[in-house]
């Protein structure tokens, strides 16, 4: 068993786990650790448990130490920096006549190296770019290309809901989306009605998707005849969430709405009718 706590670096960011040594930390702190790209400033998002170790990358890193008000005036500057370094890079892009967009620019903590996200239809040479800019930073300079959904996350902004984005609120990871999740709760397979700013399928499809399919294996197929109280009939349609079954009534010509439990023997068997 490991000792970690939780921590995460932008607001909707992943959550990584490090070594809290003999600091007692307590959710909403900030802190500085030590990282794959340098030292960080970031939250603490859950206070010291314990883990097994299938649950954590290996070896951990370690908390530094709890942060200060001159860390924070430290993470303000880089900010404001990033600012300017953004509009320096749309510039250079221009310069070099370079087909790519440039979405956001971050300093390490340190300020030893600064990133530039950007995103592209293809491949980019930008190794003139990055020269150029090492030029004027005096620093290292990381050009990381990233997706649409990434962009989105970044840049955040109001979704078909009426709400903000999930992923530039809440969700730390992006979860496998599907067609299949769609057509599974009965939506409205049009690109604008499924779609979010990125272009892609909607994260929130995924939601209650387990529920969907739980529902799905526990009813009957449209189109299976089935035995009600009022007599044999055919489902025409599904009710997923409610667990209801709309039933064309063979002899009555009539539907009727059943749930699950009203069309079950006494065994719990769903009873159906030899096609």
């Amino acid at each position: 068993m490991y000792k970690v706590v939780g921590v995460r670096f932008k607001k909707a960011g992943k959550i990584y786990y490090f070594d809290p040594l003999d600091y007692t930390l307590i959710e909403g702190e900030y802190v500085i650790v030590e990282t794959a790209r340098g030292i960080e400033y970031g939250k603490v998002t859950s206070q010291a448990r314990e883990v097994d170790e299938n649950d954590v990358v290996l070896p951990l890193k370690r908390i530094i130490r709890p942060a200060q008000t001159e860390d924070l005036e430290k993470v303000e500057e880089n900010v404001l920096d990033a600012e300017r370094a953004f509009n320096t890079g749309v510039d250079k892009i221009k310069e070099h006549n370079l087909d790519m967009k440039l979405v956001d620019v971050e300093y390490t903590f340190d300020r030893n190296k600064i990133v530039f996200y950007f995103t592209a239809e293809g491949r980019v040479d930008f190794r003139n770019l990055v020269k150029d800019l090492a030029s004027i930073f005096r620093t290292r300079i990381e050009l990381r290309q990233i997706g649409v959904r990434d962009e989105a996350k970044m840049l955040g902004g109001i979704g078909p809901c009426g709400r903000m984005l999930c992923c530039s609120t809440f969700l730390g990871d992006f979860e496998p989306v599907s067609i299949k999740m769609a057509k599974d709760q009965n939506l409205s397979l049009n690109p604008s009605k499924i779609s979010g700013l990125c272009g892609r399928l909607m994260c929130c499809l995924k939601y209650e998707n387990d529920d969907y399919e739980e529902a799905k294996s526990l009813m009957p197929d449209v189109g299976t005849r089935v035995q009600t109280p009022e007599g044999p009939g055919k489902v025409i349609g599904l009710n997923l969430l409610e667990r209801l079954l709309q039933v064309s009534l063979t002899e009555q010509d009539h539907v009727l709405e059943y749930t699950l439990e009203e069309i079950l023997d006494p065994k719990n068997n769903l009873v159906q009718l030899m096609k």
